[in-house]
């Protein structure tokens, strides 16, 4: 089927890494399904059976393709939607607030085809309040429609887990908020014909701020590990042992590991959400999240100093020292580099003159600041010629045990070295 064939079940806006993944579902469900997106490239790539996105393979895709999926950057495609779910990014402005841009552009791009009995969700992770107060009325005023009598409205926050082999779309449990109850209703049918587990909330706003509790949870866990990584090197305590032996507790405890850094969308941007719409709408902070904010920006510094402390200890100083990167990605075993630590980590290496290198198997040319790093490609060599090696992240093709033991000093950021031929975070 294609956009102008006739009536489709659902277009999807934003085919990245949550749009995408949610798109393959659904025409597996048997649902028609367009997709839309701004970025000709990905456009062009997609309708060719390229995916760029980890968690869908060429093959995924080429179903797809084959029962009828097109991406287009024609918004008039949204005229023959039954539903349209909106997957757009939602990054942090340069002062730190939400940048709420990409979901107003989709938002109206559907206004202009709005129709009655059309459900519109939207997925983009953002502050409570953004589906009734920046959604509806965009929608509302471009159609002259009522949002909840003559179309549906609802909040249904993305779960996606790049890279997680067990939870997917399917059976990773789907939350819904909506409007009014015609909207929560309309959405859960929709959700429900391909993905396992619907649940319920009471409005958009309380589904809005589960998704953020979720992150936030996690956000202010991997703080407190990583704070904990630093006094617990200081006092010669052995950290990573003692998150083993706290994890035998069958209840009350679940593990968060440190890190020298957190990357991704949810964790370095999700938080900043509530604590701006907190910040915004009460006039007092979300101390939490700033509290958590300051302790896991920190720790890419600390790490520098942690690979500049191992070099004095070998009577080297960092500046001009050779200094080998293993793994820029923020996952291991997914090429998405997004906030990264790999990258400030650089920067601080770079600034105090060091001769940084990286090995990444899934990252080919690495950007820093604008510049351009090719990858070492004989990995052996280069560890053994480094001054220090740094695992930053663990893809499984690395065997740290090994790397450590063929290099001169090795620092394991992700704990999963056993041997004394490493330091460990």
């Amino acid at each position: 089927m294609t956009a102008s064939s006739g009536r489709v079940d659902l277009v999807v806006i934003g085919l990245g890494y949550v749009g995408l993944p949610l798109v393959c579902e659904a025409i597996k469900s048997g649902l028609s399904v367009q997709g839309l997106d701004i970025s000709q490239t990905v456009v062009d790539q997609l309708n060719a059976g390229q995916s760029h996105v980890d968690d869908i393979s060429n093959e995924e895709l080429s179903q797809a393709l084959s029962r009828g999926f097109q991406a287009t950057t024609n918004d008039s495609i949204l005229e023959n939607a039954d539903a349209v779910i909106i997957c757009v990014p939602t990054p942090l402005s340069v002062d730190g607030g939400p940048d709420l841009t990409s979901v107003e552009q989709a938002a109206e791009k559907v206004a202009k085809h709005v129709h009655a009995d059309q459900l519109v969700v939207l997925e983009s992770t953002t502050w409570p309040g953004t589906t009734e107060e920046v959604v509806v009325p965009i929608l509302e005023k471009a159609s002259g429609l009522s949002a909840g009598n003559d179309f549906f409205v609802a909040f249904s926050p993305e779960r996606i887990d790049p890279g997680n082999s067990k939870w997917n779309v399917k059976n990773t449990p789907k939350i819904v908020g909506g409007v009014n109850e015609r909207s929560t209703i309309a959405a859960g049918a929709l959700y429900g014909k391909f993905i396992d587990t619907i649940v319920i909330a009471k409005g958009t706003r309380e589904a809005e701020t589960a998704k953020l509790l979720e992150n936030t949870y996690r956000h202010v866990n991997i703080a407190l590990v990583n704070e904990m990584a630093k006094f617990c090197h200081d006092l010669g305590i052995d950290l990573w042992d003692v998150i083993r032996l706290a994890a035998t507790k069958p209840f009350g405890f679940q593990a968060f590991y440190p890190g020298p850094g957190v990357g991704g969308h949810c964790i370095p941007i999700d938080p900043s959400y509530l604590g701006y719409r907190v910040k915004a709408s009460l006039g007092y902070p979300f101390r939490f999240v700033e509290l958590a904010q300051e302790i896991n920006a920190s720790m890419p510094n600390y790490v520098v100093g942690r690979i500049q402390d191992l070099l004095n200890a070998s009577g080297k100083p960092l500046k001009g020292a050779k200094v080998l990167l293993l793994g820029v990605t923020y996952k291991p075993d997914i090429a998405d580099q997004r906030e990264s630590p790999a990258v400030p980590i650089a920067i601080g290496l770079d600034q105090l003159g060091a001769e940084v290198s990286f090995h990444d198997p899934l990252v080919e040319k690495w950007l820093v600041e604008g510049e351009t790093r090719a990858r070492v490609h004989d990995v052996a060599n280069a560890v053994k010629s480094a001054d220090i090696v740094v695992l930053l992240q663990n893809h499984s093709t690395y065997l740290a045990d090994d790397l450590a033991a063929h290099s001169q000093a090795f620092l394991d950021t992700r704990g999963v070295t056993t041997s004394d031929d490493s330091q460990r975070l």
